[in-house]
């Protein structure tokens, strides 16, 4: 079902592109009910269309039908946050979110494995961690960005659901304060970024801290090529994640495709590949 989800995202986005008129500096969409092709908590689908309204990085919205698909249009600017999040020295990837409805699937599959925790590194405006909260898990929404975290703690005080933002870098935090039972970790960024650096890095934290086994890893990778300059062939398996799963011993669990910013003008989206220690 959560498969099924996600493809039909993806062809949604393809009609939208299609359809779009508009020349914001990010836009995305998010079915105004359930139905056959989005059958989605009807509860949890108002909470994701608060996230937007509440955030102020969208400044304007609309309905849409998309193919037979009654739509919210969200067009917004991140321009300020992507300024932001390039100055620090440890960031690994300026600001460009997944899609909510995307961060949203990615949370129902980490329900579904049945991990306890959500653990967002690079959150940004915490999507990732504000869809698991309200799906039930208990999150922790790591950002550097200081600007960042201020507008997830205003998310979280407008929308009412605490989903944890913390501004620390990920590489220096104390894992051990949080006493995780069975997380599962979102890397943010993707390797070719810098993002293999901040997942081995966070690896070798915690292999330190605690028993690997009931850990999980999330990447975003890529397929576009302009991604892998002069890198081998073999490399660019797993969105460009490979080496970094073979080095660690990670099991490949599942991979999933779904629309994120930016991957808007683009015929393939981005691969979510969850792994675990095996």
């Amino acid at each position: 079902m959560i498969d099924e989800i996600g493809e039909n995202l993806s062809q949604l986005k393809q009609e939208f592109v299609k359809v779009y008129k508009g020349n914001s500096h990010i836009q995305e969409i998010i079915p105004i009910s359930k139905s056959e092709n989005f059958p989605l908590d009807t509860e949890h689908l108002k909470m994701l269309h608060s996230f937007a309204e509440k955030n102020p990085i969208y400044y304007n919205s609309y309905e849409l039908l998309i193919g037979n698909i009654p739509c919210i249009v969200y067009e917004g600017d991140i321009n300020q946050y992507w300024l932001n999040s390039i100055s620090h020295g440890s960031s690994y990837q300026p600001f460009y979110p997944t899609w909510i409805l995307s961060a949203y699937i990615i949370s129902l599959i980490a329900k579904n494995l049945d991990y306890s925790e959500v653990l967002d590194i690079g959150s940004g405006d915490g999507r990732i961690a504000y869809c698991a909260k309200i799906l039930g898990l208990q999150t922790f929404s790591i950002e550097v960005d200081e600007s960042l975290v201020d507008l997830q703690k205003l998310i979280s005080f407008t929308t009412k659901v605490d989903f944890n933002p913390i501004c620390s870098d990920a590489v220096e935090f104390d894992y051990s304060d949080l006493k995780l039972k069975k997380p599962i970790f979102f890397i943010g960024g993707l390797a070719q970024m810098g993002g293999d650096i901040l997942a081995s890095s966070i690896i070798e934290k915690i292999n330190v801290e605690k028993d690997l086994k009931n850990i999980g890893m999330t990447f975003a990778g890529t397929y576009s090529k302009k991604y892998f300059p002069g890198i081998p062939s073999e490399n660019m398996s797993e969105g460009g994640w490979k080496s970094i799963i073979d080095k660690n011993n990670l099991k490949l669990v599942k991979t999933i495709t779904l629309p994120t910013v930016w991957t808007f003008d683009q015929p393939i989206d981005t691969p979510y590949i969850f792994t675990k220690f095996d």
